[in-house]
């Protein structure tokens, strides 16, 4: 009588580990392509800035049209339902902005979208301009 001390066995391919990596790199090429998509916007004349640099990507960038009007995520916006907006994200004095007005925009219009962001707690606030030269 012969003893084993090591059956053979037959090799068995475990598919639950491979599912788990599988889904592993389907959310990690998601959370890539989705940092890829750019945001919405607007095609605005920007102000020229020889001091013009480039800044991290904002949460909301406002698009000032011409007319006064304020497109957020391609939403218009009263200055009322922006405050309302920003006010109900999550932490608005975390949130960061960009503001992009037209270079034909009133002064005046620029000012009021820049106060109704302070209202509603935003202090990260960035003025989208093209880079001359």
């Amino acid at each position: 009588m012969t003893r084993r001390y090591f059956e053979a066995r037959k090799g068995r391919v475990e598919i639950i580990p491979m599912i788990d990596i599988m889904l592993f790199l389907l959310v990690f090429f998601i959370m890539i392509t989705l940092q890829m998509i750019p945001d919405k916007g607007l095609d605005l004349q920007l102000p020229a800035s020889s001091q013009a640099k480039s800044l991290p990507r904002p949460h909301y960038t406002l698009n000032i049209e011409k007319d006064g009007t304020v497109t957020v995520k391609g939403k218009h916006y009263t200055l009322a339902g922006l405050q309302q907006m920003l006010v109900g994200d999550k932490d608005p004095a975390k949130t960061q902005i960009t503001i992009a007005a037209d270079r034909t925009v009133p002064f005046q219009d620029f000012i009021h979208v820049m106060d109704t962001c302070q209202k509603a707690g935003v202090s990260d606030i960035g003025i989208a301009a093209k880079a001359s030269g």
